[in-house]
């Protein structure tokens, strides 16, 4: 029991440093050929080294799925960096660059713009080491998007499983 314990540990208990991050949306933009009216867009930012990405990849799947039809989702994958999404998130689409990413303190986080074009949220997918539908700060916010409810959440603080975007 103790040998199977210390594998699990081994494997998949990773340590976590509470890393505190500010995501300031102020400089985020939409390429010019998804700005303005349209669906409601996700962007997914990511970095293959980061261990953090493990923690969201199960709920990232779940969201396609469940909103699939309402919500455009896209990826920008670490500039410099090597790597594939894993199957499950193959379905969205890939971007080159995004006007104010540069800034991006940390991966994985998310950008979330309305059918207006306004970007409604940015930041990490939530709180804590791992992230899923029941300490999920998107799902909430895509809800109301679709129910046509306003939300203004374009900078936000937070403590989490990150890794520098720099």
């Amino acid at each position: 029991m103790l040998t199977g314990l210390w594998w699990y540990k081994s494997r998949f208990i990773r340590p976590f440093s509470e890393t505190t991050a500010v995501f300031s949306g102020q400089q985020l933009r939409l390429p010019d050929n998804l700005a303005g009216t349209g669906a409601i867009r996700f962007v997914h930012f990511w970095d293959p080294n980061c261990p953090c990405n493990v923690g969201n990849q199960q709920h990232l799947a779940e969201m396609l799925e469940h909103y699939a039809g309402e919500v455009e989702f896209y990826h920008l994958q670490k500039p410099g960096s090597n790597g594939q999404l894993p199957k499950a998130l193959r379905s969205m689409q890939h971007l080159n660059e995004l006007p104010g990413s540069q800034h991006l303190p940390a991966s994985p986080a998310v950008a979330i713009w309305d059918r207006s074009g306004q970007l409604a949220y940015f930041g990490p997918y939530s709180e804590g080491a791992v992230c899923n539908s029941s300490n999920s700060f998107i799902d909430p916010i895509l809800d109301a998007l679709i129910d046509n409810r306003p939300v203004t959440a374009a900078n936000t603080l937070a403590v989490g499983c990150f890794c520098d975007w720099q």
